[in-house]
């Protein structure tokens, strides 16, 4: 089933008729994303991969174009209907895990339910707690945690409120190499486990092996698509033993 789609998705800066002072960012992009699938989106610096995370997210409206989720076009909504949308249908994990520093993991992890006002699934969320190793870590203040324990507190988050879909930007960039590709093995398992629809975007074409599809982007423009890449064994077993 359909979760995600974009269609003719364009970003453009610049004066409009005046083609020397615009920058296209994105170039007419389409694509769909079955549920439960985990995408890569790469491409270097400059390419658009970054304004493609930031349309799909609703976090800034494109030029022209749609983009679908769950079949709602997002920008149909105003933005006050459009935040609480992304509030409850999209879960995002950043580069810099913009945790809370004053709250501990657990709070970091159901705050954004709590800012929402809707009762926190306790079960469900021990349950993501438990598979991502954090069980012994839950009251640790975020500068007590490793850098890949505080991704794991930012994906638990994102996970908490059962989005739609997951946008993990540049998961990785602030990891070394070993504990990047636990991170990334251990978000395809949390798919795998939650039937969670995930989109990744990195630069990092080793990372990207990982994914199910990789959608390789430049001047705002897909290139290239592989599909159903084969499956990688996990790094680890339920409960998160062997992540940094």
């Amino acid at each position: 089933m359909e979760v995600l789609r974009t269609e003719g998705l364009k970003k453009y800066y610049g004066r409009p008729g005046s083609p020397a002072r615009q920058v296209k960012a994105l170039d007419g992009v389409s694509f769909q994303v079955e549920r439960g699938e985990f995408v890569a989106v790469v491409g270097t610096s400059g390419s658009g991969k970054s304004t493609l995370l930031h349309m799909l997210g609703g976090l800034d409206r494109p030029t022209e174009g749609k983009v679908y989720v769950e079949g709602k076009d997002i920008f149909s909504l105003g933005d006050d209907a459009l935040t609480i949308f992304r509030r409850r249908k999209i879960g995002f994990v950043f580069q810099a895990f913009n945790l809370v520093p004053v709250l501990n993991a657990y709070e970091n992890i159901v705050l954004p339910l709590e800012l929402d006002g809707n009762t926190v699934d306790e079960g469900y969320v021990s349950q993501v707690i438990h598979f991502l190793g954090l069980k012994d870590r839950q009251g640790s203040m975020p500068g007590q945690l490793s850098g890949g324990q505080q991704q794991r507190v930012a994906i638990a988050r994102a996970l908490a409120s059962k989005p739609a879909i997951l946008l993990a930007d540049e998961p990785t960039g602030n990891l070394d190499s070993r504990t990047s590709q636990n991170v990334v093995s251990l978000l395809k398992v949390t798919g795998q486990k939650f039937h969670q629809t995930i989109v990744m975007i990195t630069h990092n074409e080793a990372i990207a092996q990982m994914a199910d599809q990789i959608i390789h982007i430049e001047d705002g423009k897909i290139i290239q698509r592989l599909g159903h890449m084969p499956a990688q064994e996990s790094c680890g077993e339920e409960g998160g033993h062997g992540y940094a």
